[in-house]
């Protein structure tokens, strides 16, 4: 299957995403130019199909916009991904953006987890709160059920490190939904 469509509607949030697994078209509007320009860098570096449309209470702020998508986007893959069996499971990626440096490695285990070791010098990407970037991974470990470890050793530009995260995070997960040799679950206990 390796495909899904999620709808959460929200007095706060309207979501759709379609998700491909093994590629197709991107198309995204959140209504947060930056938080636009992520997910399609993700949906591009990732191989994925992805079309997302939000229609969010960006009078508020960003934070529900982007932590609801996280929330979804999140929700597809789990979906996508069904029982987990058939893939490499693990994936692993540096990205380094100019003067910053990002780091992603995944695990596809069914354990929900994040790691986020990142700051930002400037509080804003044009309309985008940097600090709600730990709230759309998050948002995403929790409902893909994707044991998450992001780290930005170094890094000075915000535009630059969260880029780069989100990059990093699209080919680590490239890596692990290829689909596997035998079709089998990669686990000793035989499932996730």
């Amino acid at each position: 299957m390796r495909k899904a469509e999620v709808i959460r509607n929200t007095k706060e949030t309207q979501i759709s995403v379609k998700l491909n697994l093994d590629g197709g078209e991107v198309n995204v509007s959140t209504g947060i130019g930056f938080f636009d320009h992520m997910l399609t860098a993700f949906g591009v570096h990732g191989g994925f199909g992805l079309e997302i449309k939000v229609d969010g209470d960006l009078e508020v702020d960003t934070h529900h916009t982007v932590e609801d998508t996280g929330i979804a986007l999140g929700m597809a893959f789990n979906q996508a991904l069904g029982d987990m069996s058939g893939i490499k499971r693990y994936g692993s990626f540096y990205i380094p953006m100019d003067e910053s440096l990002a780091f992603c490695s995944l695990d596809i285990s069914n354990r929900p987890f994040l790691v986020f070791k990142a700051s930002f010098e400037q509080e804003l990407c044009g309309d985008y709160e940097t600090c709600v970037t730990e709230e759309f991974f998050r948002a995403f470990a929790m409902n893909s059920c994707i044991t998450l470890h992001i780290n930005v050793p170094y890094g000075a530009n915000a535009h630059h490190e969260i880029e780069a995260i989100f990059k990093a995070v699209a080919h680590a997960l490239s890596i692990a939904v290829e689909k596997n040799d035998d079709g089998a679950v990669l686990s000793t206990k035989g499932v996730l």
